[in-house]
Parts: structure tokens; sequence; C-alpha cells
């Protein structure tokens, strides 16, 4: 499953479900479903516990984002979406925030599959309504699948096996696979984001005829609980909350989105953001610098208890993570391991963490960092099993050898890393005369490292330092954040510090993340530009689990090869959120065990803003 936003602009498709455990309910109407157990809310619940059902409704929350925005066509692959468009759009289903994989009708009201897991139908809520009044139908379901696939590489990718789309009945969509056995695939659908087809093939205001392969600032019409209110392009975009929303009664709605209005404020530089942000611009800051959260709350609303520091671990508990370098493998330089073992032996993550972290941060050493069936030691029982069956297509290291960061943290442990970091190279054709490392054409490796804004200079710096101190001429490219997304997005970088996020269900994502159908499908996910019959075919033992176990064993097995090919050079995490806010709100306690929740269910307190100050 998905964890992360499809559009870096904000509009989040949550990971759901998967459907092990309601194998047993072939063919039968299901009003949620779980990948873990049953779900804990029966049909006809009538909220979340998590929920104040009678939070206050009121107030204006304001959110930044970094860079700007130019559509508000949400399918495009290209362009910079706004953020908050999923508050505007809504999926077939939708997660709950008290369980692991869970998740509830909200468009459709059920869904059923066959035992074989060869196509999924859903059955939409009758009183689901565009905002215009008019009904969502199935066939806007049909027309927003077959346009996500068509303008979208990584949807397509998603749904690689999904091969048809149709109304079966009234009110009924069917989704038909290529292969049976998918057991994620039903579930999945369920995040399908739908659109209004009348509305994208009717004409604007000035009678020009709308197009979904088009970028547009056109407000867009939706049926979720907001609607665009304002906007000044790339700057700042605001919300307000729709009075007759069709869903406000519906039980996955009640006790959220309590605020009237959504605001959402752009800033090309994060100094700037942060700065904003104490000048009471936004009321709400999540920390990415460790030495700012350590050192750069000293200012004077923070000492009266108006800005609030909160550490809060519910955003991790269900999710995993990888922050890395990651070299571009569509580059003949980065093509032999022996030269990305030599870039991760000159990264001295240990002295960062003391000088420069605060020893906040712990290494990665998984692609699947923080969830439990990461690889560990040495293979054994049926991860054993499945990497055997794939035995001559993975590194032998993967039986014998688990993956181990390399360790410095004072000179004379660097020293050891860079003399064999040396001993690689020299392997891999490099000789080092004076202070330039050459191939064997006489040319020095060098390359450049893209980074999305300043934030991670400071480390980035460190690792250019050391490779230098081999003879690597490396060097560092800082960019803002509509270059960046465009040259990500286009495969225009050598190296660059970015993450894949993993969630407790991974699958059919795992095929744009890392599959070869998507190594050169520009706008994909595969950064690295992995295309390894090996990891094909671990992604299809992940795809097509029988069970729970199996699921867990392929993976493990996934990440335990991913690892071994040395894709990425680890990063760090803290899995802990850091966030700041101007104590204006109140929220449910306790919150859900698996997300913040906010501003979702989190409402505007008129007392606590009295004495903030509005």
């Amino acid at each position: 499953m998905k964890l992360t936003s499809i559009l870096a602009a904000g509009l989040v498709l949550v990971s759901t479900l998967s459907a092990f455990a309601q194998a047993d309910k072939p063919d039968t109407w299901l009003h949620a479903s779980s990948a873990i157990g049953e779900p804990k809310y029966p049909e006809g619940f009538t909220h979340f516990d998590y929920v104040n059902v009678d939070a206050p409704k009121g107030g204006t929350v304001r959110m930044s984002a970094s860079g700007g925005f130019d559509t508000f066509n949400p399918l495009l692959p290209k362009g910079e979406p706004a953020s908050g468009l999923g508050l505007v759009y809504q999926t077939l289903m939708t997660p709950s925030m008290d369980e692991v994989l869970t998740s509830y009708g909200l468009l459709a009201e059920a869904m059923k599959f066959p035992a074989d897991y060869s196509s999924v139908t859903f059955r939409l809520n009758p009183a689901a309504k565009w905002h215009d009044g008019e009904p969502v139908t199935a066939q806007d379901v049909v027309w927003s699948f077959n346009k996500a696939i068509e303008l979208s590489p990584d949807q397509a990718q998603y749904y690689h096996n999904v091969i048809g789309a149709e109304e079966t009945a009234p009110g009924e969509v069917t989704f038909t696979f290529d292969q049976t056995g998918n057991r994620e695939l039903p579930s999945i659908l369920g995040q399908l984001l739908v659109l209004p087809q009348h509305w994208w093939e009717g004409k604007d205001a000035q009678s020009r005829q709308r197009d979904i392969g088009a970028s547009t600032l056109e407000p867009p019409m939706g049926s979720g609980p907001y609607e665009l209110a304002s906007f000044d392009a790339g700057r700042t975009v605001t919300y307000k909350r729709v009075e007759n929303y069709w869903a406000k009664d519906h039980p996955t709605e009640v006790g959220t989105n309590n605020f009237d209005e959504y605001r959402i404020e752009y800033f090309r530089d994060d100094t700037v953001r942060f700065e904003a942000f104490k000048g009471d611009q936004f009321d709400w800051w999540i920390e990415i610098a460790a030495r700012r959260w350590a050192t750069g709350y000293d200012f004077p609303t923070v000492q009266q208890g108006r800005v609030v520091k909160e550490l809060f671990p519910q955003t991790y508990n269900s999710a995993g993570l990888l922050w890395g370098f990651i070299p571009n493998l569509r580059k003949p330089k980065f093509q032999d391991i022996r030269v990305r073992k030599a870039i991760n032996l000159a990264y001295d993550f240990e002295e960062l963490n003391h000088t420069l972290f605060f020893d906040q941060y712990s290494r990665i050493d998984s692609f699947f960092f923080g969830l439990p069936f990461a690889s560990k030691g040495r293979p054994e029982g049926q991860e054993l099993d499945i990497l055997n069956s794939v035995k001559d297509l993975v590194p032998p290291s993967v039986f014998t050898e688990p993956y181990v960061n390399p360790v410095a943290g004072n000179p004379q442990a660097l020293r050891a890393n860079l003399r064999a970091a040396l001993d690689l190279l020299t392997e891999a054709g490099y000789t080092l005369q004076g202070d330039r490392l050459l191939d064997a054409n006489g040319e020095q490796l060098s390359f450049e490292i893209l980074l999305n804004g300043p934030v991670h200079e400071p480390m980035t710096t460190n690792l250019v330092t050391n490779l230098a101190r081999i003879g690597i001429a490396a060097t560092i490219r800082v960019v803002d954040s509509p270059q960046y997304i465009n040259r990500v997005r286009s495969f225009d970088y050598d190296m660059l510090y970015y993450a894949w996020a993993q969630s407790f269900s991974p699958g059919n994502e795992q095929r744009y993340f890392f599959g070869s159908a998507s190594a050169n499908e520009e706008g994909s996910q595969n950064y690295a530009g992995i295309a390894d019959p090996g990891v094909d075919a671990l992604i299809d033992k992940i795809i097509y689990a029988k069970d729970r176990p199996t699921l867990e064993a392929a993976t493990a097995a996934l990440d335990r090869v991913l690892l071994a090919n040395n894709f990425v050079i680890p990063g760090y995490t803290l899995r802990t959120a850091r966030v700041a806010r101007w104590d204006r709100f109140s929220h449910p306690d306790p919150l859900p065990e698996y997300s913040i929740g906010f501003p979702t269910i989190w409402w505007y307190d008129e007392a606590k803003a009295a004495k903030v100050g509005q």
C-alpha cells in the first residue's frame, strides 16, 4: 500500500488495506476492509472513537508549504498542484486513524471481491453528491480511473494489473484484473480519487472547454468537505467549509473538518518560512532541523507559552521510511556497486549526529526502517525459502552477510573507511593521482548532489569534503522546490537526497518505487533507476503473497536485496514528529494511535485564541 501522497503538493491518498483478513468472505458486501484482523468498527457505527462529536465548528487554520503551485488539476504528473486538494476531492474508501491498514466506505458504501481476487466491485453511496448537487455516479468512477492511468505514470504502475473498469449494475463499478491472487488490488482501488466527469467535460465561465489533460487554475469542483474560496497563484490558497457537505453526518466524517477556513501560505525559502511562523503568519510548524529544534526556540512567544513545542510519535507508528543519497543508476558512473559502496564509506553519520544533530537521529539501515518486517540478521524460514527461489537473480551476500552501515565518528575510523573506499575504487578501475581520482580515460570521478533547499546542505557538505579526500569531485546544487520537482520528475540529476515512505502493507507501489518498468518512466518514483530482475521477482512475490506472513517474508527479502545492491547511501531519521504550534487549538484526548490528526480532528479553541491573541 501506498503511504505518502501521489502529489507532492499535498493531495494525500493514505495507505489503506489489504484483503488477507477477509479472504473467507468472497462475494460478500463489506462496509470496511482490514489487513490485520477484523475492522474495529462494525457496520452501522456512528463515528470513530477518537473524534470529539461535539467539537465546535469555526475559526481559521493556517498552514504553510514550500515552493509554489501552478495548477488545480490533481492528475497531471507535471506542474505543481496546489496543496489541500484532498479537501476538495474524495476517494471510494477512507482510512481510520486508530487502526493499521483499515479503511471504511465513503463515496462507495460497500465493496466485494471473488475468492480468487480476479476483480472488485464497489457499490456507490447514493447520498454522495458533487458540490453542484449532482450525484456521484459509477461513470464518474470509471472515467476517473481511465484518466488516472492515462495521465499519471505512477497510477499506471500502481494499477498495472487492472485491465478494465465498467458499470456492471446501477451504481456499481467493477474493476477486472489480468491475474488472480493479487490480494491487495481490490482494496487499493478504494484509494482511487474520483473526479466529476460532467464538470471536466463541460465549459468554464468564459465558455472555454475544460481539459483534464491540461494544467488549470480554475477553482475545481469536488465532493469533499471544503471548496476553494480564493487564491493568489503560487503564493496562497484558501478553502472554505462546505455547509451542505453531503457526508457531514457520515460516520467517517462526524467530528472532523471543524475549521470554517483552511488557508495555506507558500514560501520559497525555509529560513524565511520559519521567520514567518515566528511572526504568526501561520499556525503549525513541523521541524526538520535538529539544530533549530535544540537552539532556535528561545523567542518570546515560546517563553510566554503562546507557541507550544511538542513531540508526536503517532505519525510514525505505522510507517516506514528511507531517506538517503540516491545515485542515479542511469548514469554509467554509478552502475558499479563498488562505487556506490565507496561513497557510503565516506559518509560519517556518527560525526554529523554529534556535531550537527545534537544526537537526535538514528542511522537508517532498511528500506522499511521502523516497520517490524524490515530485514535483520541472516535470512531464515520463509524469507530464506523466498530468496532461494530467486537465488540466481540476487547477490550471494544476501544469504550470508546482513547489511550493516559503515561506522566512523572519529578521525581514525573515518581514515580506515576512506582507505577501504579507495581500495574498492581501485578495484573498479580508478586511479588516485595526486588529489584526483581518475578513470581509465583520465577523467576525474565527479558528480552533482541535488538538494531541495538549503536544509540538508551542511550535512551534504560533510560528505563532499570526505569524498574530496579520496579524489572524488562532488558538488552541491541547491534549488528551489519547483525546480527540484521538475528535475526529479525528468531524472535530471546525478544524485539527490530524497525519500521513500512505506506502509504496513507493501504492495503494488513497489513497482514504481523499484521496478524495472518504471526505471525510465518520467514522473515515476523510481528515483534510483533500479532495473533488476531479482528485485522485480521479489516485488511480484509481495504482490501475489497468499497471506500476511508470506507478504512480510517477501518484503524482508526485497529489503535485503535492495540493501545488498547498495542502491542508496542511507541517511537518518527521527521516529517522532517535532511540532511547534500557535496555541489556538484543541484536540481529542487521547489522539488516535496512528496519526496526529491535525487539522482534521482538531478545532479552533476560542478561549485559547483569546489568550494567545487573534
